[in-house]
């Protein structure tokens, strides 16, 4: 098993950015497919970014491709989004989760078995 605790979240005027970290803890990190999904009150969870493992193959979301940056280290078990150019459309809760592998780099939340608490984003207009 893994734990997953996100970070970084907060509230920034449009057009910022922010850093978003996930720390896990409880197993083999580096075996692990992570993730970061989003939700507001009311819509489904979407997924935002995937990695692999070693990191070599990421997945984005088509409307995030060009504004987010999703990478890991192994040697500090953390997972990382890079959130440039923030809109408001942006607003929601950040997860991250991962599943171990072998594994899929999805953007679908089914595919994923551990999750975070979240951490709440803000971009104000």
């Amino acid at each position: 098993q893994v734990q997953l605790v996100e970070s970084g979240g907060g509230s920034v005027q449009a057009g910022g950015s922010l850093r978003l970290s996930c720390a896990a803890s409880g197993s083999t990190y580096s075996r692990y497919c992570l993730g970061w999904f989003r939700q507001t009150p009311g819509k489904a969870r979407e997924g935002v970014a995937a990695i692999s493992p070693g990191g070599s193959r990421t997945n984005y979301a088509d409307s995030m491709e060009d504004r987010f940056t999703i990478s890991r280290d192994n040697a500090k078990n953390t997972l990382y989004l890079q959130m440039n150019s923030l809109k408001a459309e942006d607003t929601a809760m950040y997860y991250c989760a991962a599943r171990e592998a072998p594994c899929v780099v999805s953007l679908a939340d089914s595919r994923y078995n551990f999750w975070g608490q979240g951490t709440q984003v803000t971009v104000s207009s």
